[in-house]
């Protein structure tokens, strides 16, 4: 692809990434809004949260099969229009809580097929040696549109308990609609087919790519880090009888120091090395994570988290880039689906078994039992083969009469 076309497809995946995130991120506060407007049982609440979630559960490995075989494009289009139908859904079955379920299945499924598409065509945009830069400034646009969709609740009435939820899910409707359109003139160029093992192997060849479940851990243990100062920051203060504009900037400042790291990404890798830069940033939120949790003056807690910002920002694009290098051609939408099925199962399992071991000492046990966690996959990290632009060979399966790959 020439470098115009390529920079031209990366800008239109980075603005359909940005609105992506803006669409989900003002749909699931706005459909938890509406749930306490209905006065729906605390069950309910929790089938929302699960229902995200556990829908792309199961399909994430099949949208990715999808993805390689019928190509990004599709997949993409098909996450846009279900984005829209989901905005459509919960205008007109939102007045009860089994719409609002639906809705939120829809809104899942839509936003895993969306980004499955989007991080295989960023990893098939970019050529070898710019992954990393690649995916620092994807992320980064789907770290600004996380931003962006909170400040439309503002301008929806943040300043009311409950802000006008008939007014959010029209403009997300809306923003739906600009997905599709904004996903419409992506082409995505030819792809390359998997040949000899990788195609007879599929996501078994995968699975045999050395250092794949190593990276994976890596992936779903940081996002998890990543969610849980989500809850645990302002438990802390709470606990602490600290101000909640105090947390709330402390949550921002993190959001800050992550997007500036993944935009910074492509620099650092060059500088350090992928595995150096993945060791030190994992260990850097390890410790800032540990020390968040001490009582210390608040300038020195905002300074740590701010570098558990930076350190956070990096682990995820960086497995992205690794998965797009080392992943044979045609067979990346799988790989990327692969990592997000690790994140999902991540985001479910080890918040709940953190809370349980750490239960009885508080905000603080949690935030110190997260840096243990974050601390093994540092040190997991140093046997990872980040480094190097050549995709390893993929063993195959052994028969008698089988050849060695070549």
């Amino acid at each position: 692809m020439s470098e115009p076309r390529g920079r031209r497809l990366l800008g239109l995946l980075l603005l359909h990434s940005a609105l992506t995130q803006v669409v989900t991120f003002v749909l699931r506060p706005a459909a938890t809004y509406r749930a306490i407007e209905l006065d729906v049982p605390p069950a309910w609440l929790g089938a929302l949260t699960a229902c995200f979630a556990v829908v792309p559960l199961f399909l994430a490995v099949p949208a990715g099969q999808a993805t390689d075989r019928l190509g990004e494009r599709r997949v993409l289009l098909a996450g846009s229009l279900l984005m829209l139908a989901a905005g459509v859904v919960f205008v007109f079955a939102g007045a009860g809580a089994p719409g609002l379920v639906a809705g939120i299945a829809v809104l899942g499924t839509a936003h895993l097929f969306c980004v499955v598409a989007q991080q295989a065509a960023v990893a098939n945009a970019a050529g070898p040696g710019t992954f990393d830069t690649a995916f620092g400034r994807y992320t980064f646009a789907a770290s600004l549109g996380q931003a962006i969709g909170p400040g439309l609740i503002i301008l929806a009435g943040g300043g009311q308990a409950i802000p006008d939820t008939a007014t959010l899910f029209l403009v997300a409707t809306a923003l739906g609609g600009v997905l599709v359109v904004c996903a419409a003139p992506i082409r995505i160029p030819r792809r390359e087919r998997p040949t000899g093992s990788a195609a007879a192997g599929g996501l078994a060849s995968l699975l045999r790519l050395p250092g794949l479940l190593r990276a994976l851990v890596i992936s779903c243990v940081v996002l998890a880090a990543v969610d849980i100062t989500l809850v645990y920051l302002p438990a802390l203060g709470a606990e602490r009888e600290l101000a909640a504009g105090f947390i709330g900037l402390l949550l921002t400042l993190r959001a800050l120091a992550s997007m500036t790291s993944r935009l910074l990404l492509g620099r650092l890798a060059r500088w350090l090395g992928r595995r150096r830069l993945m060791i030190i940033s994992v260990t850097m939120s390890a410790v800032a994570m540990a020390a968040v949790g001490l009582p210390l003056p608040p300038w020195a807690t905002a300074v740590l988290v701010v570098l558990l910002g930076l350190g956070l920002g990096v682990g995820q694009p960086l497995t992205m880039s690794w998965l797009a290098e080392t992943a044979p051609a045609g067979l990346r939408g799988r790989a990327m689906s692969l990592r997000l099925t690790g994140n999902r199962l991540g985001q479910v399992v080890i918040p709940s078994a953190v809370g349980a071991v750490a239960v009885g000492i508080g905000a603080a046990g949690v935030l110190g039992t997260t840096a243990v966690a974050l601390a093994v996959v540092a040190a997991a990290a140093r046997k990872l083969q980040t480094d190097g632009s050549r995709t390893p060979e993929i063993p195959a399966p052994s028969t008698p009469s089988e050849e060695p790959a070549r």
